[in-house]
């Protein structure tokens, strides 16, 4: 009797054929909505912060190493591909791509850095840091900013005029090894 039961699931198993995607091999497109991971234009970007304000999983991080220069760094590691970095960016200097697949074994690979040279608006001809009514300062931090880059970590402290203690202390910053140190 269950051997009978056994050849019966066995047949019913056989007929329907191949059922799963032979993936690897053969890839299925996106969707044409479908966001991947972004890619920066660097010669668009004017290192307003935006992107890196309004990123849920605090990928994007930026610090001003001094007062014309502004250090931004993205780690695909952590990003969820949600998009608000692109929807934010004032210059469109932020695309979703259709790249999903990013396994490596470096995690260099999935970190982008931009340096970004901050005199002036292109547009405006005012810096950014001392503007105070254009939509990129009503953002939710903006100046100078000293976000850690070594220890991947958000500071949200910023000041209006370049502060070097300020930037010795954001260096120094370590994570907490037990909660409420």
């Amino acid at each position: 009797m269950w051997l009978t039961s056994k050849i019966k699931q066995v047949l019913m198993v056989i007929k329907p054929g191949v059922v799963t995607l032979n993936y690897p091999f053969e890839k299925r497109p996106v969707p044409e909505n479908f966001r991947g991971m972004p890619y920066w234009d660097h010669e668009k970007c004017i290192g307003c912060g935006g992107c890196a304000n309004h990123c849920p999983a605090r990928t994007i991080l930026v610090r001003d190493i001094c007062q014309e220069v502004r250090l931004m760094v993205y780690d695909a590691s952590r990003c969820t591909y949600c998009g608000r970095c692109a929807d934010v960016c004032p210059e469109k200097a932020i695309t979703m791509t259709k790249q999903f697949e990013t396994a490596t074994g470096d995690k260099e690979d999935l970190t982008e850095s931009i340096e970004l040279f901050m005199l002036t608006c292109q547009r405006c001809g005012r810096c950014y840091d001392m503007e105070t009514s254009n939509k990129i300062d009503r953002l939710d931090l903006f100046g100078y900013r000293y976000d850690n880059i070594e220890a991947r970590a958000l500071i949200r402290q910023t000041t209006d005029h370049f502060d070097t203690e300020m930037l010795k202390k954001t260096a120094n910053y370590k994570r907490p090894v037990k909660l409420g140190e």
